[in-house]
């Protein structure tokens, strides 16, 4: 059973101020921004690792089954000491609406959440399953999703490792209504929320709108950005090249301690991958972010 979820307080939108001026403002000096894994093939971590790494990013980011995988040789530990960068978080799908597989969705985060803890990791964050979105109707599967996020959380919180909902296109969870009806529902004194403004533009939120709205529950983020014109990308850009809003999110996360990081990203189609190599795009992101006055590691 799903526990009560306790009132969502909200900040006062208008005192925000809309779009700071970060560039002229130099506040965003102090924001520390690390990066995913997911722009090289699961099978180039190493690769990854040392990338963003010497680009002076402050954290990284990989899959749950990465590390399990990497359990299987020697451990993930060795690349990220050898590199000098912290595990920040791991992601983890966990099917929230198949019943039939909640003994073992729920065993799995709990093994991921041991991993990112053994390599001092902070956070956990949670995907939504894919669906077939001509066929799902959220509404028949929103108190089952709701309730298996809150057990999801528990359970995670029970490894010493914080739980950060995300919700991404083609998945359960997708659009801004969906995702506004999680928020509203879940437990929060264990669910928080991850967004990732890359997708969250692509499902047609606004995502400034989004971080304003639930910023007592942001400890985490993907930051992401979306044009729809780079197909080898899955649409996405890197950071400044698309219509997301960077600067403003930035100034709205600006002074806020967080538990986990902002975490830039950018997918590619392991099926039909971008020409430009991952390093030359986080390089074109690394560029942009400093033209806003983020600092990176020397």
């Amino acid at each position: 059973m799903a526990l009560a979820a306790p009132a969502l307080l909200l900040p006062d939108v208008s005192a925000l101020g809309g779009s700071p001026d970060v560039k002229s403002s130099g506040k965003l000096g102090k924001i520390h921004v690390g990066h995913t894994g997911i722009t090289w093939s699961n099978d180039q971590i190493d690769q990854a690792v040392a990338g963003i790494a010497s680009l002076g990013f402050y954290g990284f980011e990989t899959f749950g089954e990465v590390l399990e995988k990497w359990e299987t040789q020697g451990g993930l530990g060795q690349i990220l000491e050898k590199n000098h960068i912290p595990l920040i978080s791991g992601y983890s799908t966990v099917s929230l609406i198949d019943t039939a597989r909640k003994s073992d969705e729920l065993e799995k985060a709990v093994r991921r959440a041991g991993l990112i803890k053994k390599y001092c990791g902070r956070i956990m964050v949670v995907g939504p399953n894919s669906v077939d979105r001509t066929a799902y109707n959220f509404a028949d599967h929103k108190a089952g999703i709701v309730a298996m996020l809150n057990e999801t959380a528990k359970a995670v919180a029970g490894r010493g490792r914080d739980c950060r909902a995300a919700s991404a296109t083609g998945t359960c969870v997708e659009s801004r209504d969906e995702t506004y009806a999680v928020l509203h529902a879940v437990d929060t004194r264990y669910v928080k929320f991850g967004p990732d403004i890359g997708q969250r533009t692509k499902g047609g939120s606004d995502a400034v709108e989004m971080v304003k709205d639930f910023m007592p529950l942001i400890e985490y983020m993907h930051l992401k950005d979306y044009n729809g014109a780079n197909s080898h990308l899955l649409g996405y850009c890197a950071l400044g090249q698309g219509k997301v809003d960077i600067p403003a999110i930035l100034g709205l996360m600006e002074g806020k301690k967080i538990d986990g990081m902002i975490m830039g990203e950018l997918d590619n189609d392991w099926g039909s991958p971008s020409s430009t190599p991952p390093l030359d795009l986080l390089r074109a992101s690394k560029s942009y972010l400093q033209t806003l006055g983020v600092k990176f590691r020397a």
